[in-house]
Parts: C-alpha cells; structure tokens; sequence
C-alpha cells in the first residue's frame, strides 16, 4: 500500500569544526552555479522539479514580504521563516529560567520573535528562526546528509535477443491502462523527488552540494529538527543537569513546543489545476484524503513532512495491509469453500436428519431434553469455518507470517537506502532526567564518552525488576480472575436464558449466553485497559529506565503484555478449556461444588470461539477508530466552536499559523505507541485462532484500508505537526511480531487438533467408518460418524440437582430413558459404565501426533523460508557497492577540480611553486 522513491536526510554523530567562512563558499557557489529557479513554482506552467531535496512547496512566497507576514509562517519582517514555537504563559512563575533559556538561544546565534495570543492575552508565543550560519554549522555537527550530486545507474550490458523482448512487453504494457492506484505525477508532480546522491554536510566543501537557494537547502523538517537538537542542549539554569527543553516542558516553565504545519490544508483551488498551496495540503488531497483510499501512500512525501519514524511507520503499515491481500483472499476462499460443500458435508446431513437421536440437557434441572436435529444451523454454520481446507488454510497462516516479517526486512532495507538510513546510528542518548534526580549522588565514567554521569548500583535494579516482575504477575492474575467472572456468568445465566418466557431466547439460551458473555467481556477489556496503562506507567518509572528508549522499550513490552493477555485470555479459555473438563452426565465437575461448568454446543466448541473472535474484533476496531479520529474531532471541534463565539467566525479566519496549530490536539506523550500496539494485537488476532476463523484476515484487511486513512488524516488535519525524528526499523515491535509468529504455529496446532472435529473424523474415517483400512477418507466414509461420537447416558444416573424438570415425554409420549452426550465412553451396562472406549484413546493419540507433526513440519518450513530470502536484496546490495565507489570517485574529482581552479587562479595572479600537485 505505499509507493517510495529515493530521499535524504541526516544523522546525528560526533561534532566537528566549523568552518567560519560559509558566506565566502556560498557567495562563490551562487556565482557560478546556475540561476536560481523561480521560488513560485506552484502553478501548472512552472512544474518542473528542483534539484535539491525540498520542493518547490517550501519556497512559496520566497521573496514576497507581504505574502509571507500574512501567512504566518514567517516573522513580522515576511523574510525569516519561524522553524519552532515555544509556548508559555505570562501568569506562570518560572520566569526566570525562560530569560535565562532565550538569552542562551540568542547567544547560539537563534533570532526571536514573541507574538501574544489573539483568543488568550496570557498565552505567549515564541518565534524562532534558525539563520544559515547556525543552520550549517549545526547541521555539520549532527551529520546532516545532503545532496551533492545526481545519481548514475549502472546498468547490465544485455543481449540483443533480451533487448528486443524487452522493448516488445514495454511496448504492449503502454497498451493496458494505467494502474489505478499509482499517485498521479504529471498532475502531481511534487510526489516525485530527484535522485541524488548524498553525503554529511560540511562547510569546508559547501562547494560540493547542491545549492540554488540557501533558504530552502534544508527542508522544513531539517530545520525545526536542527533547532530541536540546539534547544535540547540549552542551559536555563547553573548546574549540570539544569539543560534542555524537555526539562522546561515538564517543569511547567513553557507550556507546548511543536513546529509549524506549511499552512492550511484546504485550498479553494483544486490541486489539479492550479497546483498545491504547500506540502499538508498536497498530503491531504493524494494522501488524507478519503478520495485517495485505493492510491498507494507517497512515503517519500510523508517522510520529507514528518520524519523517517512516522515514514516507516506508514511503510511498515502500508506493507502488512498489502501482504494481508493473499491471506484475505484464501481465508474467503476457505470459507466459500466451506459453503459450496455444505450441501454435500455428510456430517451436516446426520446431524439434520438425527430426529430420533435426544441429547441430553446443557445445564441443570432448567435445561430441557432437545434432539439432535435442533442444531442443525449450528451444524451447518461450524461446517463453513472447519472444512477440509482448514488445515491448509492454518499452514499458509503460518508460512505467511513468515513470508511478510522476511519480506519487510527486504522492503525496510530498500527503504533504509532510499532514505539515507544504512549507516545511520543513534547518537548517545541523554540520560533521563528521573534518573539523574535519583542516582545523582553516584557516579561512574562512561565508556563512550569518558564523562562521569549517574550509576545505577546492580542491586537496586535487580529488585526494582523483581518488584515490577511481581507486579505484572499480579495484572495477568487480574486478568485470569476477569476471565473465571466470565465463566461464572456463562455457568449461570445459561440456566437463566433456559427458563427464559421468551421462546427466541429460551430456545437459543446457549447462543444468547455467549453473545452476552462476548460483550461483558469486551467491556472488561476496555476498562481493564484503562488501568493497565496506569499500572504499566507505574511500574515502568519505578524500573527507572536510564535512557528514553529503554523507558519506551520497557513500557511498550509491559503494555502489550497487559492488553494482549487481557484480549486474548477469554479466547484461550473458550478454544482450549470450554467443555473440556465437564465431567459426564451423572458426575459433572463443579465450581465451588455449585455451580455446573458449562458444555460444547452439541455442534462442537467452534462456534462459541468463531462468534467470541468475531464480535471482539469488529467492537474493537471499531472502537479504536473511533478513539483515534472522533476523539480529537470533537475536541477540535469543540475549541474551534468556542473561538468562534468570543471572536466570530471571520476574526477566526485571521488567527495565524502558530495560533491555528497550538489550538490542535498534540500527539499522544507515547509517539507512534497506540497506532502500534493497535496493529500488533490485530496481527495476533488475525495469526493465532485463524484456524477457527478465516476470515479474520479479510475484517483485519477492511479495517487497514480505513486505518490508513484515518491515521493520515488525523496527523494532517487533527494533530500538530510532530517533530520530524529518525528512526531504522520499528524497533522492538519487530521482536514482537516474531514471537507472536511463533505462538501462532503453536495456538494453531492445538486449535485444530483439540478444538475442531478434524482429527476425530480422521479416526472414524480410517478406523472405525464404511472405509475402514481402504485408506479413504472422503465423505461418504463419514455415514454414521455422528452416533458413533455420541455416548448414551442412562437418564435414573442423573444427580438430584442435575434432574430436568420435564422427563421427555414431549418427544416419544412416554419417560425418556435414555439421552446422548458428546463423548467417547462405554454405555451405563458395560462392566465399566461410562468409562474411557478404545476410540477416545485413538483419538488423543491422533491429536498429540498431529500436533507434534504440524509443529515441526510448520517450524521447518518457516525456518526454511528464512534461510530462503536474504535480508538484502541482491540488487540493492550491487547498488550499494557501486554507490560507494561512485561517491569515492565523485569526492576525489570535485577535490581535483578545486585544486586545479586553485592552480590556474595563482598562475593568473603570478603567483607559482615548484612541485605542485597536481
């Protein structure tokens, strides 16, 4: 679901010097380079791309003093474009530190504007702009890569014979129409970025890269990230630790900080003819936009607007709904399947026809006698989910897990090239302020940087973790008194819904019970997910993690430990322990020796997990979709509602940039958290019970197709733009995945072995059915395998709190004496009543094999695969190589070049020595 070309982008690592003559290198590169393009290249008779990673949408208005003061972006003088916003309030006490903090920017070289707030005299704005000098030689310290050159292709010298049967299918694709769902570049062609290669910035060899406009050589989200990197690093007070904005952000001294959006995302032209206003709005029309729902996603343009971490993000969501494609189209095809042999499904057939056949009842005294035939939709409807194709459809599940996380490590390594993101490594990490607070008292050297910096004693941690251990035992102990609730409600209202005046529900009392049970249980989740959260805060902080990412690795494992227990434990209860420790008719097991536990639906404990799947999956998506998207709707709306009626709708219209975007939502405190976990437990959902419901990957494929949209739409229009940051992969969420993976294989096995009539067909078809030891298995050896999965049950063996109210005599006019139950025991007249037949201990032993067989031929087919597919394609990893040479033979040209204008330039002015290179 995405489409990616090349980019660029930078990397922070070890500072450097600055050159001091930047404005002499620049002055000599704008004289001998070519023109600069024109900045206004918005309209359809100037599209043509420029040469160097911004578009022309950044350079809008460049040179127009008066656009540029009316559109907000831009200082009072409409020629310093505001890179950051700092808020704050006047009544807030912290005054002198923020005095502090801006003399220290404004000694960086930062320029400063303040504006107060049209809708709140108290609120202050802080406009900062970062100049070119401190943008080059910041940009140098961090290692900012830039663009110097365009790329050359190598190409493979072919054949003549492949040449022509290449130029005739190139030929006859020009004849098919056009892909629908590629972006449209000759309409749009700011998606299209040029392909140049890149190296770290310096101003010693300022002459090297591609410059036609100083102001708009770094990008928008280069430049707000630059100023981010300098203010993270400002003193507000003495002492070591009293550093960086985030500490002033939590301390209260400024109330928000954020960069700004390019402007608004809506014009009153269309795009199509008179071009985009600027970068959101060309996101929201070929990306946000609920128009472009079946076009791929321009990743480069996302990254180039929000940073590599939220580019990868979209990259790694775009490839799973992609991959969920085949999954989607085999799990219908398994559930059509399931349908056009309905008909012809023998077992259904027994069961509809088995008039004559009374099971016994479900629950105590309340729960009348039913026959056999009563189930025949259940029947019928368990039939389209466990077919033949099951099996199958389980093995590709779990192939195709392996497939999709082995083919994103290909597509995120084309895109780490594409991006700049190959040699790329986290500078150090600061140290958080919680733990410098607390361990500030001793210190050790770090190894890296040769600093003191606070030490964490070996002790203390290995108690906090086994505190935090013991309460995350605890939460899944929640959970698992959450689920025993559940089953006492199951027990209960069973019986209820069976002595229930209405004959819908009283008939149905079964169906009605777990349809209820699901929803209660889907209400616990969510709420039970509220005080994870507070929980997993909790314990995470106690850990006191010592850098962001391990608190952010940290947190992310422990929530998704909570929810996915949370979300699952109900699932695993119903697929594995329903009906499976009942007892029999006459010695059923007992909670607290009350309360009967309850049995499988005469048709099998299948359905019972199809509908808990099927209902949590639909409420919860839904649910989410509404939380990420209606959530911060209605409070935009409501804060836009409220300006409009102290302000009017027209003084509104007037509010600029800064003020438009401090009245948006922020973006959650956990970054790309909730969007991760949201799709990492849908990917368990539609992995681990997919044996039990195929179509789980067609509701998780629908729902992707509108979470594509719904998140893009709410960081383009909803949320205030994120600060651009960089990231490799997705980090431990991958982990995840590959664990997630594995379960799978396991949950799968079992779920088709223990839960499904799979495996006792199988025995009845090659050992006890019409086609016994023939060595088949198709439906007509299935005649009889309903009775002979029945077990007869003498009716005077009842317990006296177990006797039905109704002695059967509605079926044959005379007292039932006998009733059939789901098992595999001997009748009440054998020398053991009701004990274990010969064909309960074949059946276990078929299922104990199965399992064992499924999971190691699955393991070593997916262990197979990865071995298979290399984590670099081949190709990319040629370009790489050449692409290192080229840059080598590049750099060493340029440097020659330079050295001989150097040479001619002190031969013109008389000046020449002896043994001159070159």
């Amino acid at each position: 679901m995405e489409a990616s070309s090349s980019g660029s982008d930078g990397k922070p690592i070890t500072h450097q010097p600055v050159a001091k003559d930047v404005n002499i290198f620049f002055d000599e590169l704008e004289g001998t380079t070519s023109p600069s393009k024109d900045d206004s290249l918005l309209h359809r008779e100037n599209l043509t791309s420029t040469s160097d990673n911004t578009s022309r949408l950044e350079a809008t208005g460049e040179g127009i003093p008066g656009k540029n003061k009316s559109s907000g972006l831009y200082f009072r003088d409409g020629k310093c474009r505001i890179d950051y916003i700092l808020v704050y309030r006047k009544s807030n006490p912290q005054t002198e530190k923020r005095e502090v903090f801006e003399r220290n920017m404004r000694a960086e070289g930062l320029q400063m504007e303040k504006e107060s707030s049209l809708s709140n005299s108290d609120i202050i704005f802080v406009k900062l702009h970062a100049p070119w000098e401190v943008l080059g030689k910041y940009a140098e310290l961090m290692n900012v890569r830039m663009p110097f050159r365009r790329k050359i292709y190598y190409l493979h010298r072919r054949y003549k014979f492949l040449y022509r049967i290449e130029k005739q299918l190139s030929r006859f694709r020009g004849w098919l129409p056009r892909k629908p769902m590629r972006l449209d570049k000759e309409r749009l062609p700011d998606l299209e970025e040029n392909d140049c290669y890149t190296a770290p910035f310096s101003q010693q060899r300022i002459h090297h890269f591609i410059i036609h406009n100083k102001d708009t050589f770094f990008n928008n989200a280069t430049r707000s990230r630059i100023v981010h990197h300098i203010l993270q690093r400002m003193k507000y007070e003495e002492g070591k630790n009293k550093i960086g904005l985030n500490r002033l952000l939590t301390n209260g001294s400024y109330e928000a900080a954020f960069p700004l959006h390019e402007g608004s995302y809506r014009s009153k032209n269309s795009i199509r003819t008179h071009g985009a206003e600027n970068h959101r709005h060309l996101l929201y029309e070929c990306w946000a936009s609920w128009r472009a729902w079946y076009k791929y996603q321009p990743l480069d343009l996302v990254r180039r607007y929000f940073g590599e971490k939220i580019g990868l993000y979209f990259a790694w969501l775009g490839w799973y709904t992609g991959m969920l494609f085949p999954a989607a189209f085999i799990g219908l095809f398994v559930f059509l399947y399931g349908v056009a042999t309905l008909n012809h499904c023998q077992v259904s057939k027994d069961v509809c026809q088995a008039t004559d056949i009374i099971m016994c009842p479900i629950c105590d005294k309340y729960c009348p006698f039913m026959r056999l035939s009563d189930s025949c939709v259940y029947a019928k409807v368990t039939h389209l989910f466990d077919n033949g194709a099951t099996v199958f459809f389980a093995v590709f599940m779990a192939v195709w897990a392996t497939v999709f996380l082995e083919f994103w490590k290909r597509r995120r390594a084309v895109i780490a090239y594409d991006w700049d993101l190959i040699d790329w490594e986290e500078e150090e990490e600061e140290i958080r302020p919680q733990f410098e607070a607390k361990y500030s008292k001793k210190e050790r050297m770090n190894p890296i940087s040769g600093k003191p910096e606070p030490y964490q004693a070996f002790a203390d941690k290995c108690s906090r973790i086994i505190v935090s251990a013991s309460g995350i035992f605890f939460m899944i102990c929640v959970v698992i008194a959450a689920v025993f609730g559940i089953v006492i409600y199951r027990v209960v209202t069973v019986s209820t819904f069976a002595a229930f005046k209405w004959a819908l529900i009283r008939n149905n009392s079964q169906v009605a019970t777990t349809g209820t049970a699901v929803c209660i249980n889907f209400c616990i989740i969510m709420l039970l997910n509220v005080l994870y959260e507070k929980v997993a805060l909790f314990l995470t902080n106690l850990e006191q993690p010592r850098t962001e990412s391990e608190w952010e690795n940290s947190f992310t494992l422990k929530m998704f430990l909570f929810q996915f227990v949370n979300l699952n434990s109900s699932t695993f209860y119903i697929a594995f322990f329903l009906g499976r420790f009942t007892g029999h008719p006459g010695a059923y097991l007992r909670l607290i020796n009350r309360w009967r536990l309850e049995e499988c639906h005469p048709s099998g404990c299948l359905i019972d997990l199809c509908m808990q799947m099927g209902i949590i999956m639909v409420l919860k998506q839904t649910w989410n979709n509404f939380m990420e998207l209606g959530y911060p709707l209605i409070q935009n709306w409501w804060t836009r509602r409220r300006l409009r009626q102290e302000h009017g709708s027209q003084r509104k219209a007037s509010f600029p940039q800064w003020e438009k975007d401090h009245n948006l939502q922020p973006m959650n405190a956990y970054g790309l958290f909730d969007e991760y976990l949201e799709m990492i437990l849908q990917f368990g959902f539609t992995t681990i019970f997919v044996a039990a419901f195929p179509l789980a990957p067609l509701l998780a494929l629908l729902n992707n197709i509108i979470e594509i949209r719904l998140d893009a739409y709410k960081f383009v229009t909803q949320w205030r733009r994120p600060l651009a940051s960089r990231a490799k992969d997705i980090g431990i969420w991958y982990g995840i995945l590959e664990s997630i993976g594995i379960l799978s294989v396991i949950t799968n096995a079992f779920v088709i072995a223990v839960t499904s009539d799979f495996i006792p067909r199988l025995v009845y078809a090659y050992k006890y059915g019409p086609c016994a030891g023939q060595g088949e298995a198709g439906q007509k050896c299935m005649v009889g395998y309903v009775n002979a999965s029945l077990s007869i049950f003498q009716i005077y063996d009842f317990e006296q709190r177990s006797l039905p109210s109704s002695n059967g005599s509605e079926f044959s006019g005379s007292p039932l004496k006998y009733c059939r139950y789901r098992d595999y025991r001997d009748p009440p007249h054998s020398p053991v009543p009701y004990g274990y037949t010969l064909q309960f201990w074949h059946v276990l032993a078929a299922r104990l094999a199965f399992i064992i067989v499924f999971e190691h031929l699955v393991f070593c087919i997916k262990h197979l695969i990865s071995y298979l597919i290399p984590d670099l394609p081949k190709d990319l990893r040629d370009r790489m190589r050449r692409e290192k040479y080229l840059i080598q033979e590049m750099m060493y040209e340029a440097e020659l070049e330079r050295l001989q204008k150097e040479r001619k330039e002190r031969k013109k002015n008389g000046k020449s020595y002896h043994n001159e290179w070159p």
